[in-house]
């Protein structure tokens, strides 16, 4: 696999990555570069790993051999002031939004500006209202309860609290999983004016077929245990390797493939 030539513009390098859990090896050997400003999406049969690889990228889980930086830090070993420091740099939106169900929409945006900054309380609420008015939600959204909401509402809930320390790389898992067709294209709309607006790099886990051909810049497939794909769309779906060919060549692939065309 090609590696950027540039280190200022690698965000996330893994290098030989080996993650296991007890004797089942989950990831071996796997490499993968992630650039500046790009949206990659991690995807793969169920079992190939990419919650695993996430989870590891984010220091959720410590590998068993190999290397992670990110912005050019050494992850693996890395102390917890450290990693304290570095987990203000990226944003992360779990696959179930994950918010605190006795905090309100506003509180749940505010907890990282609490566990990060010394802001007063007044400062703090008005930067939550701000980013969540940058997830597109409504000004009143603030005051709700997560039960309240609506699943696309819950989802762009948690994504303003990943936003909330302005980071530069954002983490999405499975991020329109659940949404129908229309709250999931305009979540995947709002991802894109993000990044370009914000300059963000964007790395998720997802199945979701349209958003791969809406949202990415380049989409890394795991199989083998490690990445055995790693392309734009248009060149991904042409790859030879047979995990990658039966992936993209069922009747859900093809039509979200013809839609992305018409798109166009």
């Amino acid at each position: 696999m090609a590696l950027a030539a540039d280190p200022a513009e690698v965000v996330i390098a893994v290098r030989d990555l080996r993650a296991q859990f007890g004797a089942a090896v989950i990831l071996d050997h796997l490499d993968l570069e992630v650039r500046r400003g790009e949206v990659v999406a991690l995807v793969g049969g169920s079992g190939s790993g990419k919650t695993t690889l996430l989870r590891a990228i984010i220091m959720l889980l410590r590998p068993a051999a190999g290397s992670i930086q990110l912005f050019g830090q050494e992850i693996l070993g890395i102390g917890e002031s450290a990693a304290f420091r570095l987990r203000s740099r990226f944003g992360m939106l779990f696959q179930q939004g994950a918010l605190f169900s006795s905090l309100t929409v506003r509180d749940n945006v505010a907890v990282p500006l609490r566990e990060h900054t010394r802001l007063p309380a007044r400062y703090i609420a008005e930067i939550a209202d701000l980013k969540i008015a940058l997830a597109g939600l409504p000004a009143d959204a603030g005051d709700k309860w997560p039960r309240e909401l609506s699943g696309g509402m819950l989802k762009r809930a948690a994504l303003a609290r990943a936003l909330a320390l302005d980071p530069a790389l954002l983490f999405l898992d499975e991020p329109t999983a659940g949404l129908d067709p229309v709250s999931a294209g305009a979540f995947d709309e709002l991802v894109v004016q993000l990044k370009e607006s914000l300059g963000l790099t964007v790395v998720m886990v997802t199945h979701d077929l349209d958003s791969l051909w809406r949202v990415t810049d380049r989409v890394a497939f795991l199989g083998e245990k490690r990445v055995v794909g790693y392309a734009p769309m248009p060149e991904l779906i042409a790859h030879e390797h047979p995990l990658i060919r039966a992936y993209f060549e069922g009747p859900r692939a093809r039509a979200a493939r013809e839609q992305a065309c018409r798109a166009k």
